[in-house]
């Protein structure tokens, strides 16, 4: 990942200085970007003298010294919170003032890393989306302590949208806000990725969609958000200018949409196609204390079905997602799941394993617990894999039943079930 960070910033004309811990891994590295801007030379993506200019701009060294002198510094060493936490302590003892402080984690929290600087409100993430040379996509992400002079939405600059092959694409993604108001225990989002909801302004989305069109006239968009329709106000404003423009989009919400009529005219009037709602469970049981700040997902859980219901009789489906193992979870649970999408009519289910990510206070109760399987295994942080002694199931019983729902979820008769079941609740709402 590395490499190809320092690849992208040398051919954005920028001055680089790859740092590593040995000159033989430098080496490596730089034998990396040289067949890289080779084949996209092959292949007419940059020009020779872009090659010659990229490499140009490149330099190696074994000293962390050599970094005092820059105005961005991206961390990419493995992800270890301990090591990330002393390479940002000695950067923060060498960095001028106004040098901004990355780090390309893609898992722990940047505020537990920024912590380890003097001035954590320089500290940003920066997650590039690989392979870097070839999505040329980066997301950037405040901490807790991020200043709004470090990041601000505003200043967010439009993805180089031109330089992806669109025809290996079947969506590209646009973000218009960072964060979520709710405080679920299991979600990282807010913990990881942002202290607090940020929106951009509503001129610099609709200027990253008519990038988007000028390379592709009928695109699916995703909004990347963690809970897009947070604001219906904002919505009410901005979709009214994607009216006849031929898109077709997605969107991750909660389900405070079904009762904007008036937004839900305009999601299908501009082309929303679908939304995912983290519903988390069938039953009321699990839900109890899973938000952390109102208890918000279980004071909605009786609205759930006619929420779903009148979504869906706008013409938009709904992917209704589970978490599977939440603590009073019985091995009835996956059978509930069956009978509830049957219930509602859901078009499409996600279901996962409850995981306990990094710096989430799921994650802190279950090592409290003595819970964790495996503490610090990160690669089991998949949505599928089960780290954690569920309460009251077993292990085994999580894991069999998982395996069993998903078998059943996803077989080509239950799935032609659920798509015909819309078209004729869809006929039926519209008769």
């Amino acid at each position: 990942m590395g490499n190809g960070i320092a690849q992208m910033a040398a051919l954005a004309g920028y001055t680089v200085v790859m740092c590593d811990i040995t000159s033989d891994m430098l080496e490596v590295g730089m034998g990396e970007i040289e067949r890289s801007l080779g084949k996209l030379l092959a292949k007419e993506r940059i020009t020779p003298s872009q090659r010659e200019a990229a490499l140009e701009n490149l330099a190696t060294t074994t000293a962390l010294p050599d970094a005092a002198d820059a105005d961005l510094v991206v961390e990419a060493v493995p992800e270890k919170l301990d090591l990330k936490k002393r390479v940002f302590a000695e950067l923060d003892a060498l960095c001028g003032g106004d040098a901004i402080l990355a780090t390309n984690t893609s898992a722990i929290s940047i505020s537990s890393i920024a912590s380890a600087a003097g001035k954590p409100e320089r500290v940003v993430g920066t997650h590039f989306f690989g392979p870097v040379p070839l999505v040329g996509l980066c997301e950037i992400i405040g901490g807790l302590l991020t200043s709004k002079d470090t990041f601000d939405m505003a200043d967010a600059p439009v993805p180089a949208f031109e330089l992806l092959d669109i025809a290996k694409y079947n969506r590209l993604t646009v973000q218009t806000s960072r964060g979520c108001p709710h405080h679920c225990e299991f979600c990282a989002s807010s913990v990881v990725l942002t202290g607090r909801y940020k929106q951009k302004p509503i001129a610099k989305v609709l200027n990253e969609m008519e990038r988007i069109q000028a390379i592709w006239a009928r695109p699916f968009i995703e909004f990347a958000d963690d809970n897009t329709f947070v604001d219906h106000a904002y919505w009410r404003e901005l979709l009214p200018a994607l009216r006849g423009k031929d898109l077709r989009w997605f969107a991750e919400t909660d389900l405070s949409v079904a009762d904007d009529a008036r937004l839900l005219d305009l999601m299908r009037e501009t082309g929303c196609a679908q939304v995912l709602v983290g519903l988390e469970s069938p039953a009321e049981t699990g839900l109890a204390g899973l938000e952390l700040r109102n208890d918000w997902k279980l004071r909605r859980f009786p609205h759930y079905r006619d929420a779903i219901r009148t979504i869906q009789s706008h013409g938009i489906t709904v992917n209704g997602c589970f978490v599977l193992g939440l603590d009073g979870h019985t091995s009835d649970v996956f059978d509930q799941v069956i009978a509830f999408v049957r219930e509602t009519g859901l078009y499409e289910v996600q279901i996962t394993v409850q995981t306990p990510f990094p710096g989430t206070p799921l994650y802190e109760r279950l090592e409290r617990e003595g819970r964790l399987l495996e503490a610090a295994n990160w690669k089991t942080c998949t949505l599928f894999d089960v780290n954690f002694r569920p309460r009251p199931m077993t292990v085994d019983q999580l894991r069999q039943g998982f395996r069993r729902l998903a078998v059943e979820l996803y077989n080509e008769e239950f799935t032609n079930w659920r798509r015909a079941n819309f078209r004729k609740f869809r006929r039926e709402a519209h008769a």
